[in-house]
């Protein structure tokens, strides 16, 4: 011990505390809110006490220190333009940012992936739903037809139906080419050929145009009236003479 104690007055400065910077304690207490069984003793076996009687000797320590510090003028906080070297290199952190930029682009990707599955998986699904949304309308207006050919109904109600986009793009609905009428072809093509119906036996006879020859001209049926220019059978309109004629014409001439 006398020895120790001689090598303390060895070592030992006679430096303000300023410059040393030392501050002795005694234990702390625990907060009350623990057992007070616990508040004389930590137990070194548990790790969790030993830290937290460290951290509370560390606090009690500082709070001490800081108000011997201000009053001997000594700054305790760190400027605003305090600049401290990194323990790592600007060119380490360099290749840290870039890693963390690919994997965040990486990342970016993936997600951007995924919702272009999810967009085409969504996609399949809707033309699914309209090609059998359109199979299912093609064969309720098949079954409408057959019932309506074999006579079990009388309603055409399936003609008046909505068409479906495509056609209407294409087509357009029934009250558009109401309100806009046919185009000019069209109307020609009804001028002169008219608007369908029944063709077949259109040109028979029936028991009233047979008996009605209110239209009937003898002179003219018998030519025996008088000839006009581009009438009166085909004589009339035959007016160049025949090849032997032509012919005899031409030796006569010479």
């Amino acid at each position: 011990q006398s020895g120790l104690k001689q090598c303390l007055s060895e070592f030992r400065q006679p430096l303000p505390w300023v410059e040393r910077l030392d501050v002795t304690l005694g234990q702390t207490l625990v907060p009350a809110s623990q057992n007070a069984s616990n508040k004389d003793a930590v137990d070194p076996e548990n790790d969790f006490q030993r830290e937290m009687s460290f951290y509370r000797q560390a606090q009690a320590a500082v709070l001490d220190a800081l108000p011997r510090l201000r009053k001997l003028q000594v700054p305790t906080r760190r400027p605003d333009d305090y600049y401290a070297e990194m323990a790592k290199s600007d060119q380490q952190m360099q290749k840290i940012r870039l890693k963390l930029k690919s994997k965040k682009e990486a990342m970016e990707r993936s997600e951007k992936a995924k919702q272009l599955r999810a967009m085409r998986k969504y996609g399949k699904k809707v033309q699914t739903e309209i090609l059998q949304k359109r199979q299912r309308e093609k064969k309720n207006m098949l079954n409408a037809v057959k019932r309506y050919q074999k006579g079990l109904s009388d309603k055409l109600d399936f003609l008046d139906e909505d068409q479906t986009p495509s056609q209407g793009n294409k087509k357009g609905n029934a009250s558009q080419r109401t309100k806009k009428g046919p185009n000019a072809k069209r109307r020609y093509k009804n001028q002169k050929f008219g608007f369908g119906g029944k063709k077949r036996g259109s040109k028979w006879n029936t028991k009233e145009s047979v008996n009605d020859v209110s239209s009937f001209q003898s002179k003219v049926a018998h030519n025996k009236g008088p000839r006009k220019a581009g009438k009166g059978g085909k004589k009339a309109l035959n007016k160049r003479p025949g090849k032997k004629v032509r012919q005899k014409m031409k030796n006569r001439a010479r």
